[in-house]
């Protein structure tokens, strides 16, 4: 999609190359033209009827000039030489200099991708997509205290090409679908709400094949006649057991976020200058990695033509290293780990996070329960907040259970997980060998861009914890 319509454009390899050029003046250290072509789609469903269905196309440069820390960018949704001359001027603003510098020689490279680079919006037909949606209206009502079933079916197809003056030139082409499904329960005067749902870099067929409409259906109406039965919550400093698969996405913001490399580079992190350091208990190793395949976070290339990697971020309790795109690692005097992204064209890329989780232990979730005489077992959040600077978070869980005396004992809501991230990997005693990840649903949210990642973890128990609370004495 990209070639052709850059070749209707008649921006040849060469007009990209002269294009480059003129971007990378005397006095700029890298430039970048980033070419995107996007096409979305997304069908919703609300009271039993399909009542809404939108198609998109989106297409456009960024032209990017970097100068020490300082960085210029422009970008234009129209593709004609003259458009992205007017955003290369722009960007290179921040240099006085005149005279261009010499671009490196493209390098050529075969990579292994990651995913099926096939649009999958037409997978299904439009009358498959509507039924899948109904099938999952149907599934919900059988459930005498389901009230309300709201879901959602949503596919995109990216085109990307990276030109830069460290000698990339070089496409990916993105697939990403997802199913969404929420119900409301009610029973006796009393209503809750619960969702469920997945994807990653794959066709709609996956959700028909694997049958997913149904297990992502059943799953959003246990978490809701759970709540149903659920107690309000206890408060106080307690161990808490963390699940496998989704709760990861606290690892993710309060400990992710803090090992990025704009942060540690300005330091501003609680873990900056702190490489090499013993930060976490001797369990824990944590990754990033966007090599998985088909993962909602994972990436052939990151949206600087690096390969995306696995980072090994911490390992054995002992800080390997942070995540970096080109700028930052070059100011820090390392490489890129492969994990610059932008949510689009329109936007400057950042060192994010890709598929991020922590490996295997060697205990056993029933070891943990047993362990515990007084604490909770949180299952699944909604979400939360992170101070990246202390480290420090906000998390709610909208399924846990008490546990007393080791046994898992009534579901309760309302529980608030108080903390800071150093601390938590500290008093990280047991770690088992469940590791799940996420079902495909993370969207991870920084400086005003969003882009899709992934989370994941065994399931892990914490020796002391704040738990904020709604129960009255």
């Amino acid at each position: 999609m990209i070639e052709s319509l850059l070749h209707e454009n008649q921006l040849s390899n060469d007009n990209i190359s002269s294009l480059l050029s003129s971007l990378f003046v005397k006095g700029i250290d890298y430039a970048d033209l980033y070419f995107q072509y996007s096409v979305a789609e997304s069908w919703v469903l609300e009271e039993g009827i399909v009542k809404s269905g939108t198609y998109n196309i989106n297409h456009g440069v960024g032209a990017r000039a970097v100068k020490g820390e300082q960085t210029g960018f422009s970008y234009s949704d129209e593709l004609s030489i003259d458009a992205i001359e007017k955003a290369t001027k722009f960007a290179r603003g921040i240099s006085s200099l005149k005279g261009s510098k010499k671009i490196q020689t493209y390098k050529s490279s075969s990579l292994i991708a990651n995913y099926n680079g096939l649009n999958p919006l037409g997978s299904l037909t439009s009358k498959e997509k509507v039924d899948l949606l109904n099938q999952i209206d149907s599934i919900a009502r059988k459930e005498p205290k389901v009230k309300q079933v709201n879901a959602s079916l949503s596919g995109a197809y990216t085109d990307i090409l990276i030109a830069s003056t460290d000698g990339v030139y070089i496409t990916d082409y993105r697939p990403m679908v997802r199913v969404s499904v929420s119900v409301i329960v009610e029973h006796n005067g009393r209503i809750e709400q619960a969702s469920s749902g997945g994807g990653g870099r794959y066709d709609y067929r996956y959700f028909v094949d694997h049958n997913l409409a149904e297990v992502y259906t059943n799953e959003a109406i246990r978490q809701a006649l759970v709540a149903l039965k659920a107690k309000m919550a206890p408060a106080g400093n307690m161990p808490v057991i963390l699940g496998s698969g989704w709760p990861g996405v606290l690892l993710h913001e309060a400990i992710g976020h803090g090992l990025e490399g704009d942060f540690n580079r300005k330091g501003t992190s609680v873990f900056s200058n702190r490489v090499g350091e013993q930060i976490a208990s001797e369990k824990c190793t944590i990754v990033d990695n966007g090599t998985l395949a088909n993962r909602r976070g994972s990436l052939t290339i990151d949206d600087e033509g690096t390969p995306s990697k696995s980072n090994t971020l911490i390992e054995n309790g002992i800080l390997k290293g942070y995540l970096f795109d080109k700028l930052n690692a070059r100011l820090m005097g390392q490489n890129s780990t492969g994990n610059a992204r932008r949510e689009s064209y329109a936007h400057i890329p950042m060192p994010r996070m890709t598929n991020t989780y922590m490996l295997n232990g060697k205990d056993k979730l029933e070891d943990m329960i047993s362990s515990v005489d007084d604490g909770i077992y949180a299952v699944n959040f909604d979400g939360g907040q992170v101070d990246i600077t202390s480290g420090k978070f906000v998390f709610s869980a909208n399924e846990a259970y008490l546990i007393k005396k080791g046994k898992i004992q009534e579901p309760i809501k309302g529980a608030t997980l108080i903390g800071s991230g150093d601390e938590v990997l500290k008093n990280i005693s047991m770690v088992s060998n469940d590791l799940r990840l996420d079902s495909g649903v993370g969207i991870c949210g920084k400086n005003g861009q969003s882009v899709p990642v992934g989370v994941g973890q065994p399931s892990l128990k914490i020796e002391g914890l704040t738990v904020g609370g709604t129960e009255v004495s």
